[in-house]
């Protein structure tokens, strides 16, 4: 039994945002069907991401198939169906199988759905428990509205990149995006937790509602301390967050350190995330400077803080002298908060993420084995699924239509044959 077990979900979102949400959704037991454009004579088809490769799945022949990784790392559990919106009848299809939906995800451009009459306020008058989360770069309403959205654009225009990077003092300063697509991903579980909220509000209310969630939105709030910062104190100061490298703006020492060198003399690394007094008195015993935590500029974080440029060259001149497996046994044993600094590969060998079981081997039906990262959710009565790989595009339209429209065999393959015949799926 999973979670939410018996929950239809219409997945109309592409790309990053909107599929992420539904992955989880899909992981947590709902029956999702990703609802993707069929080929024709000027596309290949399916999700963009399909395509974004390399490197794409190695299918049994060794040769590259359709399916890029990126696609696969955000579609697992999911049913696919084809149908061309753009067509009435293909419209039509949709507004179908809206009455036996739960949910149902889009992340076009504002109107677009308007155009199609599959828009919140008509899909409503079909199915008025219907949850329908919307997910653009700039939300529904708004100057900013009609945007195209990009999570690139929306770490820029948000902050983040103003609050990522080297100091601009420093070799190699200046703006710098996160390594993945954060503003797309936390609004996919922003979203994810929005539509878990609404369904909750349908099963005790028979009403359905709109989730308008947007990537600036989720972005502004992604900046958590650094916002509260310049809210409380740094507007009416004149003083804005800026860049601090891997320095912490709140916390001192919680950045990156440079060790002794390995044996083959390549330069090494560890990250201190000393999250308190306490932790700062004990990584001092273990450097061997106990002197440090009793001295009054250093003894409290407020005063660590303020005194971050006499403190810091200090303790980088301290964690030279020993080698990283030296300070991460040493530290790990006082229980002073560190870490090495892992490459994937390293990730993927590391022995805890090995235990917690975050890669999942799938049996794909273009290759005999993929692994991919797994759901991080672990729910002791109701754990997540992992019944269905990322599905090839169309794999499901049949079976999705003999299911939710409650047809015969022969009635499904009339169906299909009508609908093919038409270029709609």
């Amino acid at each position: 039994m999973n979670a939410l077990d018996g929950i239809r979900i219409l997945d109309l979102s592409r790309v990053l945002a909107g599929p992420w949400c539904t992955q989880t959704l899909a992981d947590l037991g709902a029956d999702v069907v990703k609802v993707e454009r069929p080929p024709g004579p000027r596309h290949p088809g399916g999700d963009d991401t399909r395509g974004w490769g390399p490197p794409f799945l190695q299918g049994r022949d060794g040769q590259d198939t359709a399916e890029a990784a990126y696609y696969l790392g955000a579609n697992r559990n999911k049913r696919s169906m084809t149908c061309d919106i753009a067509q009435p009848q293909g419209q039509a299809l949709i507004r179908e199988l809206v009455a036996h939906a739960d949910v149902f995800v889009e992340n076009y451009k504002v109107g677009d759905m308007a155009r199609y009459g599959l828009d919140f306020d008509s899909l409503r008058a079909i199915n008025p428990r219907l949850v329908y989360c919307s997910v653009t770069g700039f939300g529904q309403t708004g100057p900013y509205k009609d945007r195209a959205g990009y999570d690139f654009a929306i770490q820029a225009m948000g902050g983040l990149m103003s609050v990522t990077g080297e100091r601009d003092d420093r070799p190699g300063g200046g703006p710098q995006k996160v390594g993945v697509a954060v503003s797309d991903l936390f609004t996919g579980l922003y979203a994810t937790v929005a539509i878990l909220a609404a369904l909750r509000h349908a099963e005790r209310t028979g009403e359905g509602q709109h989730v308008d969630m947007a990537l600036l939105d989720t972005q502004v709030a992604m900046l958590a301390n650094l916002g509260a910062n310049y809210l409380v104190r740094g507007r009416q100061e004149g003083k804005v967050p800026g860049r601090a490298g891997n320095a912490h703006i709140n916390i001192v020492p919680y950045q990156v350190f440079e060790v002794a060198p390995d044996e083959q003399g390549h330069s090494q690394h560890i990250i201190l995330a000393v999250g308190n007094d306490g932790q700062f008195a004990k990584f001092c015993e273990v450097a061997g400077c106990p002197e440090l935590a009793q001295d009054p500029r250093f003894a409290l974080n407020q005063n660590r803080v303020r005194h971050r440029e006499v403190l810091v060259p200090m303790l980088e001149q301290l964690l030279r002298q020993r080698r990283k497996a030296d300070w991460l046994a040493a530290l790990e044993a006082a229980k002073v908060p560190c870490g090495p600094i892992n490459s994937l590969a390293e990730v993927f060998d590391d022995p805890q993420v090995q235990h917690r079981g975050m890669v999942h081997r799938w049996q794909h039906p273009l290759a005999d084995e993929v692994d991919l990262v797994a759901s991080p959710l672990k729910l002791s009565a109701t754990p997540v699924r992992a019944d269905l790989p990322p599905p090839t595009l169309g794999q499901h339209t049949g079976e999705v239509l003999s299911e939710w429209l409650s047809l015969s065999p022969q009635e499904t393959q009339e169906r299909l044959s009508s609908l093919r015949e038409r270029r709609i799926v």
